[in-house]
């Protein structure tokens, strides 16, 4: 299969300034995607979506290519990532290049590593499923969640306030990092099939706050120290 990764990477960021391209642990975060795709081998191209000179240059600088600028359409607010994609792969087939699956993968994923897209590239190629999508078990069971009501604390599923938290079937949640996808001859890509590809805790960090930085900092460094 022909395969393009897609580092989407817009420039307007309100809760952390620049977010996409700030300094973690020593280089631009949006490096490690690129450098985690690049290093795979199982992209025929890795390119960044933005809408930001800066951001490009950058990109560049690290391997990627950036052959165009988002359209106004897809640079706002209220652009929605499929729009994004699917403007990547209409841009490319105007200019005489298709492919058959598809990586979207966030800017601000530094412990996405190679191993996991060739994985996650190798289920795709042999499940038969539309799309795959890194997945980390939620680590406290989700069934024994409580609610505050009128001030007091009430469980939000009252049958599993006795169970034993090992006999309760394990929940998983998006890590937020990628997504691969089959691309259909009319350019759609599905989301309604996924195959899982299951993560280490350790490995996966959401980054919306200050905080979060700082937390996903540590833990990189400290997988730094292991590896």
């Amino acid at each position: 299969m022909s395969v393009i990764a897609v580092i989407t990477a817009r420039g307007g960021s309100k809760r952390i300034p620049k977010k996409n391209i700030r300094d973690f642990c020593g280089k631009p975060i949006i490096a490690y995607s690129i450098g985690a795709a690049l290093e795979s081998g199982i992209f025929d191209e890795v390119m960044v979506s933005t809408d930001s000179k800066e951001i490009a240059q950058i990109a560049e600088r690290f391997g990627a290519k950036v052959p165009f600028l988002r359209s106004e359409k897809t640079s706002g607010d209220t652009a929605t990532t499929a729009e994004v994609l699917s403007e990547v792969l209409e841009t490319y087939m105007n200019n005489g290049k298709r492919f058959n699956a598809m990586c979207c993968l966030y800017p601000t994923a530094p412990f996405v590593t190679p191993d996991k897209l060739k994985e996650a590239y190798e289920i795709l190629s042999s499940s038969g499923e539309d799309a795959v999508m890194p997945v980390v078990r939620y680590s406290f069971p989700p069934q024994r969640a409580n609610l505050i009501k009128d001030g007091k604390l009430v469980y939000q599923y009252p049958e599993y306030r006795t169970a034993r938290s090992q006999d309760l079937e394990p929940v998983y949640h998006d890590c937020g990092q990628f997504y691969f996808y089959r691309v259909r001859e009319d350019l759609s890509f599905p989301v309604d099939s996924y195959a899982p590809l299951i993560m280490d805790e350790r490995m996966v960090q959401d980054i919306d706050n200050e905080s979060d930085w700082q937390i996903a900092e540590m833990k990189y460094r400290l997988y730094k120290e292991q590896e």
